[in-house]
């Protein structure tokens, strides 16, 4: 009886697998990392803080996810690993407890003109086998309805073999796809302008093709005088309907000119060909604005833009073809879904329904399915990859979140918040890079990562809850609770930009007059219309410097001093200083190492295993020759040049012998967004995505124009680094400069002059002008969410 009672008294002892509940990061040294070590909670939500550059990213996706990740990849066979992006492991020394990684960052989506939000989030797969099991008529199998499948039919002649002998039969076979014939599913159609081409009041012999490259006397021009088939002296207007034809579209023929075989083809097939099909980004500027004035896109007049073909349009469920679903608002659509009761299709119904629900869910509801997922912003992107983890039966797993309320109004930030709490609540162990300091007040753990950027980061600062950091003496800690205040006076606009009959995407003829000559800060939930209003009904051109969130490219060969232009003042300054070539002083060029040929390190591919990256013997990581390294300009080599920070580069071209005005006014604008501490020569592929921003924004400060127009420019910036954004901001319109800026930061909304907040809610809720004024009307009034949030933030 003793023996039972002490049984029954006693706890239960916990059982071994039950101890591994810390993820164990011992030295990890991964880009900026100081051999740091932290110990992470598993099944909680734990926010990674600390200045842009810090090393958050380097720790959460560079260590933890990517050893995740590399390891789930060994489980495969050797055969399926041959197909995978290959993944070194992380320079740490150890790194246990951890799970299975799902990573939900920012990146964006394909630009591929037919990936659409509903191919994205497998939402269209789904629409396409309902329309093929309900739709009247019926069409055909869900291919029917995939744009991305054309219609084929045709005949073969097939040979079998039976009974020893060969016996052939012809076969017919029908493919029915869904896609325009006419636009091949990209829902548009590239028109080129005839007026960009030619003068058609001049004849060949006078100029008159305007294309770059088509000079007067020059060969390519001589192809068409010399060709037989146009009279030279003609102004193109006086062409009869033959000769306008073989102008401008004849097929390639081939021609004796000057006693050379040549080919003859029309300007239209040429032009296409040599300029039309190259890459946009790569072209030169006269060249890209030629094209930017000759390309119209527009929708394609067979399909309406739906990229859909007649026949996939045809087929209707209570009305309403699988175009009109796709362009309904995602919002409506799961209303008309919830309202279709078939009982043969049920599984598909339910599951088409919680994919639809969850949308609206997260806040996407504003969307529809047929929008090109190209032109989701970095946050929406984020988002809409995070529709197919939200009903997931998966536990125990880590889900890594970079910047989840990056484009999201303090209204929206909640339901995030609500979000992120659902999925740790499951029991899943959730990793958050983080400035805002709604989402750090949830925390359960908080790691701070610096102090400094860069070289100056690197080790972790705290560990501890939203408390204890309050009360540490770290950057993060001291700024958790600043508020910006709102101006006691605000600047006088010296002119006015007038918006008359706005209607792009959801824009409802929207009339406003946004002021100049002052800070402008137009704001909104997210969907509300803000970056309809400014980059589609703004007139881009001449005045107008416009800094949207599209990523910056880059190669490891690429750095700060290559992408920001730094590089050629800098080459031009040695090679005067030496008498030598500019050249000599690019890595990707001729002073490269013949070695590692300007790379530094020498990376050998080992298939299925991880390359493997060795320093170069011979330049010893310096991607120079030796010779190269002999010439020197204010007593440095290059490569120690390119070694220095944008602080000490600053002041070793400011004055002295090294003295070069160019690189100076570069760098002092690097120095002005916050860069001081970036290593010029550093690759991009390090930097994080704060910083990216910001040398972005360094970049077209440079460009001459009297309007900037900035998308959302604290992204990735760390409380401390707003102080000093808004103190830029200040400097661009005192110096007589105007700025419009697209912003849900409220410390950027109370330092405005001016407010246009959009709303009320968003897609077809949205659209409309709900306040126009000063932030201090804005905060009086409170008659807007904006001006809830605000007024709740100054502490009005």
């Amino acid at each position: 009886m003793s023996i039972a009672t002490r049984t029954d008294t006693q706890a239960p002892a916990s059982h071994v697998a039950d101890s591994h509940d810390l993820i164990r990061v011992h030295g990890a040294r991964v880009n900026n990392l100081k051999d740091i070590s932290v110990e992470i909670p598993k099944r909680r939500l734990t926010v990674f803080t600390g200045v842009s550059g810090s090393g958050k990213s380097s720790l959460v996706f560079g260590t933890i996810a990517a050893e995740s990740q590399r390891l789930i990849n060994e489980t495969y066979s050797s055969f399926v690993q041959y197909f995978m992006p290959t993944l070194a492991r992380p320079d740490v020394d150890v790194l246990d407890g951890i799970t299975t990684a799902i990573i939900v960052d920012q990146q964006r989506m394909g630009t591929d003109p037919r990936s659409t939000v509903g191919t994205a989030t497998d939402a269209y797969a789904l629409l396409r086998i309902l329309y093929s099991r309900l739709g009247k008529p019926h069409i055909g199998s869900p291919q029917a309805f995939s744009f991305n499948v054309a219609s084929v039919s045709g005949t073969a002649s097939v040979t079998s073999e039976r009974s020893g002998k060969d016996g052939k039969e012809d076969r017919s076979f029908t493919i029915t796809g869904g896609m325009c014939p006419r636009c091949e599913g990209r829902g548009k159609v590239s028109d080129i302008d005839l007026s960009e081409l030619f003068d058609d009041s001049k004849s060949l012999n006078e100029g008159a093709i305007t294309v770059p490259g088509y000079k007067a006397g020059g060969w390519s021009y001589k192809l068409f005088t010399a060709s037989g088939y146009l009279d030279p002296d003609k102004p193109i207007r006086d062409y009869t309907k033959k000769e306008l034809h073989d102008f401008l579209y004849r097929e390639q023929t081939r021609i004796k000119m000057e006693g050379v075989n040549m080919t003859y083809e029309g300007l239209i097939p040429r032009v296409q060909k040599s300029i039309l099909s190259k890459d946009k980004e790569a072209m030169q500027p006269h060249i890209r604005a030629f094209v930017d004035r000759a390309v119209t896109f527009t929708a394609c007049p067979e399909c309406g833009g739906s990229r859909l073909s007649e026949t996939a349009r045809s087929s209707r469920i209570k009305g309403v073809n699988i175009a009109e679903a796709c362009a309904m608002q995602i919002s409506d659509l799961a209303e008309w879904v919830h309202g279709l009761d078939e009982p043969s299709v049920a599984p598909l119904l339910t599951s088409l329904r919680e994919t639809l629900d969850s949308f609206v869910e997260i806040g996407l509801g504003y969307l529809s399915l047929d929008r090109a997922s190209g032109t989701l912003s970095g946050g929406e992107a984020q988002r809409v990859k995070m529709i197919r983890h939200l009903g997931s039966s998966l536990t125990d797993v880590t889900y890594v979140f970079d910047e989840p309320t990056a484009g999201l109004h303090p209204h929206d930030i909640q339901r995030m918040n609500e979000l992120l709490l659902r999925l740790r609540d499951k029991g899943n162990t959730v990793l958050v890079v983080e400035h805002k300091p709604e989402v750090i007040a949830i925390a359960d753990h908080i790691v701070d990562l610096g102090p400094g950027a860069g070289t100056g980061g690197g080790t972790v600062c705290f560990q501890g809850t939203v408390d204890e950091l309050r009360a540490s003496d770290t950057i993060t800690g001291r700024h958790y609770d600043d508020r910006a205040a709102l101006k006691d006076t605000v600047r006088k606009p010296t002119d006015t930009l007038k918006i008359r009959g706005a209607t792009a995407n959801n824009l409802r003829d929207v009339d406003v007059d946004i002021p100049l000559g002052v800070l402008t800060v137009i704001t909104g939930v997210a969907g509300s219309g803000k970056s309809s209003l400014v980059h589609e009904s703004i007139p881009a051109g001449a005045g107008v410097v416009s800094i949207d969130q599209s990523a910056i490219r880059g190669s490891r060969r690429s750095n700060p001093a290559t992408y920001t232009g730094l590089l050629d003042p800098i080459r031009k300054a040695f090679a005067k200083a030496n008498g030598v070539k500019p050249a000599l002083f690019s890595a990707n060029s001729e002073g490269a190492c013949p070695n590692c040929n300007g790379a530094g390190v020498i990376y050998t591919d080992l298939a299925i295993m991880a390359g493997v990256a060795t320093t170069c013997e011979e330049c010893e990581g310096k991607r120079f020759q030796a010779a190269v390294l002999e010439y020197h300009f204010g007593g440095r080599d290059i490569s120690e040049v390119l070694a220095m920070s944008v602080a000490e580069a600053r002041e070793f071209f400011g004055t002295g012998e090294a003295r070069t005005p160019a690189a100076h006014a570069i760098l002092d604008r690097l120095a002005d967004v916050g860069l001081g501490y970036l290593v010029i020569g550093q690759p991009l592929t390090t930097l994080s995505g704060g910083e990216r921003q910001r040398l972005k924004l360094a970049t077209h400060m440079a460009e001459k124009g009297g309007l900037y127009v900035l998308d959302e420019p604290t992204t990735g910036l760390h409380l401390a680094d707003v102080e000093q954004l808004l103190g830029l901001l200040d400097r661009l319109v005192d110096s007589g400069k105007s700025v419009i800026v697209i912003e849900h930061h409220q410390a950027v909304m109370a330092h405005a002059d001016w407010i246009i907040d959009l709303g009320p809610g968003a897609g077809h809720d949205g659209g409309r002008i709900v306040f126009e004024g000063t932030p201090a009307d804005l905060v009086a009034a409170r008659s807007t969410l904006t001006g809830e949030h605000l007024a709740a933030y100054v502490g009005a």
